[in-house]
């Protein structure tokens, strides 16, 4: 089998999984958030283990206390799905509110101005996104990150897609 059908078949994937994220963003956004609390205990494990191979005391403390922190946090997460859903949002609805509100202030701080227009749209659509999100809240917390993932599919999707239908999918590897 070729790089063009596993490309094709990795887009009709993405895709799919976009679209049923999008027609239902509660079951995605949950899913999300039980994705979200495994990767926190896994990667929490291989830090502690890291952390016993670190050189130094200080190294190794301070490795092995961060991954055993990722590891509760992804244990709360999975005891509580729902609060881990309206935790997670939050972050998410700050980061985007930050992000677009630091973006606005570096548009000005730019010397070659031609393309300040397209900083200040994509830090005002992160900050409205962000203010949004967090003036729905609790609501949003339902949907917000199963819509987020079903966007984030259908692009890769797309971006599968593309690659499928371009010279560059011989050379590709998949992702």
């Amino acid at each position: 089998m070729g790089n063009r059908i596993l490309w094709l078949l990795l887009a009709v994937l993405f895709i799919a999984g976009g679209m049923f994220a999008l027609m239902n963003p509660f079951a995605a956004s949950l899913a999300a958030t039980v994705i979200a609390g495994w990767v926190f205990i896994f990667s929490g494990v291989v830090e502690v283990f890291a952390g016993f191979r670190a050189k130094g005391a200080g190294a190794k403390i301070w490795t092995v206390l961060l991954g055993l922190l990722a590891i509760v946090l992804g244990i709360m997460i999975l005891g509580n799905p729902l609060g881990g859903m309206v935790a997670l949002t939050t972050i998410i609805a700050i980061m985007f509110l930050a992000g677009g509100v630091a973006k606005i202030i570096m548009s000005f701080t730019m010397e070659d101005r031609r393309f300040l227009w397209l900083f200040l749209i994509s830090g005002a659509a992160s900050a409205v996104l962000g203010f949004i999100i967090l003036t729905n809240f609790p609501l949003s917390a339902a949907t917000s990150l199963g819509l987020l993932l079903g966007i984030e599919l259908l692009f890769d999707g797309a971006a599968a897609l593309g690659m499928a239908f371009s010279r560059d999918h011989e050379e590709a590897v998949m992702a």
